[in-house]
């Protein structure tokens, strides 16, 4: 026979030997993560073997790599804090599934009276424990299927969790897309501009040496180094365009500013576009971003999962059971009890909140996702447009240059003759840099509508091919620290 000290430590050895996660503290220090995010650069060696990895060289790293939108990608993918916010919601939604699947664990209850008083007859028998205990374990039972429900719902969540991280790396290539762009035109502006100065230089200084000789007024000399002022302002302006353009790619890829001084970036795939037609036909691409797009993906998983919820709900409607096999020490009598019950009845209500909670979120999610697609075809619809319409510029502004180019040729030669001077040559050369300029806005304008159909249809446009894969675990931690 046990005795009810016996049964105390039977039950707390039990407990004991349960395995039990234990808490591990991991303080933040502001200044030492400050610090790591300060001292970031594109030389560190992880990522090095983190890029070559990825680009299908087994991991070996024989040289740096080249800088390219590719590559700058995967940087913002090894840095970026998108990218290890969408993984911690990856490893949460995993955790889910996890919380899901897990059976309810029992309930233990102990019931005892003490003292001869307790007894309603006579005194109990020699040597029999004057005392009635009654330890009782309660295991419940889920009914109509709702752990099923439930671990579907968590598995739906954990599918959109898998194509937000997907998205986190489309966005974060955008991110370099764009200033990578910004770049580019700052860089190639600054270049047409000091031309455009250098020959209004030219105009200024002739204008001066014929106002010296009386050949011109000073009105004249005004006007062109009024002229050459707003070159010069011009030009103040788009080296601060790519001072603005330098900070937004770091930004981009997560790294301090300066971890970019003395890196050479190679934007060859900004110097030749694309071959796109002048009206491209995107309906066929139009169609796989409508129904594989990671967004639209993330977002059909996340209706799903209001389905496994209103599932769930409408199986709460009934009671799950409780079994409750248990054992009473009864004054010397071992009496053994099972008992069966009910954890809620349907009497007041049949879950029919719940219900109509879950029906609207389905509802909810339903419009979300309808508007996710129209946004998309909207986004499409403008970018064809937007590209359309700076190919057009594109070719006036081809043209006119031709027609420019031809004049100064025209005039070289009558310069080469005697029959005009230098002050008309240099004035056609500059009418030549200003057309260029004027170009390069439209050819700025396309690959921006170039970048905004690539993110519209979530296609690799600049570079075919390099798609921004996100790896399933952040590739800045250890295996240990992914698993633990």
């Amino acid at each position: 026979m046990l005795l009810p000290r016996q049964i105390l430590s039977i039950c707390s050895a039990t407990a004991l030997l349960v395995g039990c996660a234990s808490y591990h503290s991991e303080p933040i220090s502001p200044i030492e993560n400050a610090a790591s995010l300060d001292s970031r650069t594109l030389n560190d060696q992880r990522l090095q073997q983190f890029i070559t990895a990825e680009l299908g060289d087994n991991g070996k790293v024989d040289r740096p790599p080249t800088w390219n939108l590719s590559t700058l990608t995967l940087a913002a993918i090894y840095y970026h804090p998108d990218i290890a916010i969408a993984h911690a919601k990856l490893v949460g939604a995993e955790a889910g599934v996890i919380t899901a699947r897990q059976r309810p664990n029992p309930t233990f209850s102990l019931t005892n009276v003490f003292g001869q008083a307790a007894i309603a007859a006579a005194a109990p028998p020699a040597g029999v424990a004057a005392i009635t205990i009654g330890p009782t374990i309660d295991f419940l039972l889920e009914t109509f299927g709702k752990r099923e429900d439930r671990t579907a719902q968590a598995q739906h969540l954990l599918s959109s969790a898998r194509w937000d991280l997907a998205l986190a790396g489309w966005q974060v290539r955008a991110r370099v897309r764009t200033a990578l762009l910004n770049l580019w035109a700052a860089q190639q502006r600054l270049v047409l501009t000091h031309r455009q100065l250098d020959l209004q230089n030219q105009l200024v200084r002739l204008l001066e040496q014929r106002l010296t000789m009386g050949e011109a007024s000073s009105v004249d000399v005004m006007i062109v180094r009024v002229a050459r002022a707003q070159i010069t302002f011009a030009l103040s302006n788009v080296e601060q365009a790519q001072a603005a353009a330098r900070t937004q790619l770091a930004t981009a890829l997560g790294i301090p500013v300066r971890a970019l001084d003395g890196v050479g970036l190679s934007l060859g795939a900004l110097d030749h576009p694309p071959p796109i037609p002048p009206n491209p036909d995107t309906s066929t691409l139009r169609q796989e971003a409508l129904t594989q797009r990671s967004d639209v993906q993330a977002s059909l998983q996340e209706y799903e999962a209001t389905q496994s919820a209103l599932q769930l709900q409408i199986a709460n409607q009934y009671p799950n059971i409780t079994l409750s096999p248990g054992y009473n020490y009864d004054f010397g009598v071992n009496k053994y009890v099972l008992g069966l019950g009910a954890d809620s009845l349907p009497i007041f209500n049949q879950n029919q909140g719940p219900i109509a909670q879950a029906l609207a979120s389905r509802r909810q999610a339903a419009a979300t996702f309808t508007a996710l697609q129209a946004e998309i075809i909207g986004a499409i619809d403008q970018a064809a447009a937007a590209y359309r319409t700076a190919t057009r510029s594109l070719r006036t502004g081809d043209t006119l240059m031709s027609q420019d180019e031809r004049r100064v040729h025209e005039i070289e030669s009558q310069f080469r003759a005697g029959q005009v001077d230098r002050v008309a040559l240099v004035t056609a050369k500059l009418g030549v840099a200003a057309t260029a300029l004027s170009r390069f806005d439209a050819v700025v304008q396309q690959r921006q509508a170039i970048g905004a159909l690539e993110d519209a249809l979530q296609q690799p446009l600049f570079d075919p091919g390099h798609w921004p894969v996100v790896p399933r675990h952040d590739p800045r931690l250890s295996h240990s620290e992914t698993s633990s």
